[in-house]
C-alpha cells in the first residue's frame, strides 16, 4: 500500500520538484498551493509522465483551508502518512523599516503555516501511531543573517517548534519529526523574495542604507563566483527531503549541501542531526 504525503507550496520550487520526486518513488502525492491558477506546470508533468499526484487548493495562513484540504485527504485516504511543510517566503528588510503588516506576513507564511498546518494532521498520525513531519527551514533557522532578521526569526521559531514536538510525540506516537535546513537555493524563491523586498524600488533607506548596499555586493559576489557550492537546485533539496522520509530513523535536523553544513558548523558541531540535545530533553523532563 502506498504511503501518502501532503506537501504545501507545490507550484515553483522545492515543493514541485518534491511532489514529482515522491510520485516518482512510489508515494500518493497531495500537491497543495494557495492558487490553483499556477497549478499548470505541475499539472503538465502529472500527465506527460502519468503521476500519481492529485492537486488541491491549500493557504498555509488560513485554517478552514488548511482543514479543508487534510479533510479531503482523510475521506479519501483514511491517514496522512507524511506532511511535507514547505510553503515559505523570503523577506530581506531592516525591522525598523518594516511595515506591521509585512511582519505579521512573514511570521504568518513561514512560522504559523507550519504550527497550523502540523496541528491539522497531528489527531490523525497520533491515531494511527505512525506518521512523519519534515518541514523545510534553512540555515537562517540557525544562523541569523543581516536583513534577514524576520525571516530568520520565523525559521528559528520553526526549528523551536519542530525540536519540542520532536521530544515526545516521536516516542509516543511513532511521529518522526525533521527539519531540512538549504542553503542557498536557485529558484523562484529567492525571486519572490526580492519582490517582496522591494517598496517604491528601495530595500532600505538613510543610514541603513551603505550597510545594505554592501550585503547585495556579497550577495552578487557569492552568486557569480561560488554560484555551483552556494547554490542548489530545488531538485537537488527535495531529495534530500525524499531521503528522509524514506529513512527509518530520520534526524531531526539535516542540511542539505556542505556549504549549508560549513555554514552553520558553529551552531551543530557538537551535535549535527539534533539527536543529542532531543535525548537530553527527554531525560531531563520526561
Amino acid at each position: 500500500m502506498k504511503r501518502n504525503v501532503l506537501i504545501t507550496g507545490t507550484s515553483t520550487g522545492v515543493g514541485f520538484e518534491s511532489a514529482i520526486l515522491f510520485a516518482q518513488n512510489g508515494f500518493k502525492v497531495y500537491a497543495t498551493m494557495r492558487n490553483l491558477k499556477k497549478a499548470a506546470p505541475l499539472q503538465k508533468k502529472i500527465e506527460e509522465d502519468n503521476l500519481d499526484i492529485e492537486l488541491l487548493p491549500l493557504d498555509v495562513t488560513k485554517m478552514e483551508s488548511i482543514e479543508a484540504a487534510v479533510q479531503t485527504i482523510i475521506k479519501k485516504e483514511g491517514k496522512i502518512d507524511v506532511l511535507v511543510n514547505n510553503a515559505g517566503a523570503g523577506f530581506a528588510k531592516t525591522t525598523e523599516q518594516s511595515t506591521e503588516e509585512e511582519i505579521r506576513w512573514v511570521t504568518e507564511v513561514n512560522y504559523h503555516g507550519v504550527v497550523f498546518c502540523t496541528q491539522a494532521v497531528l489527531p490523525y498520525m497520533r491515531k494511527q501511531k505512525s506518521g512523519q513531519i519534515i518541514s523545510i527551514t534553512s540555515v537562517g533557522g540557525l544562523v541569523g543573517q543581516p536583513f534577514n532578521e524576520l525571516y530568520c526569526g520565523a525559521k528559528f521559531a520553526v526549528e523551536g517548534f519542530m525540536e519540542g514536538l520532536a521530544t515526545y510525540v516521536s516516542d509516543a506516537f511513532n511521529i518522526k519529526i525533521t527539519c531540512v535546513e538549504p542553503g542557498g537555493i536557485a529558484t523562484e524563491f529567492m525571486t519572490s523574495a526580492i519582490e517582496k523586498t522591494a517598496v517604491e524600488g528601495q530595500f532600505a533607506t538613510g543610514e541603513y542604507l551603505p550597510i545594505f548596499e554592501r550585503y547585495m555586493a556579497g550577495n552578487q559576489k557569492r552568486a557569480t563566483e561560488s554560484k555551483e557550492s552556494v547554490y542548489q537546485t530545488g531538485k537537488e533539496v527535495a531529495e534530500v527531503v525524499l531521503n528522509v522520509a524514506e529513512n527509518e530513523n530520520p534526524p531531526l535536523r539535516i542540511r542539505t549541501s556542505k556549504w549549508a553544513e560549513d555554514f552553520c558548523n558553529l551552531k551543530t558541531e557538537a551535535d549535527p542531526d539534533g539527536t543529542k540535545i532531543v535525548n537530553q530533553i527527554k531525560d531531563s523532563f520526561l
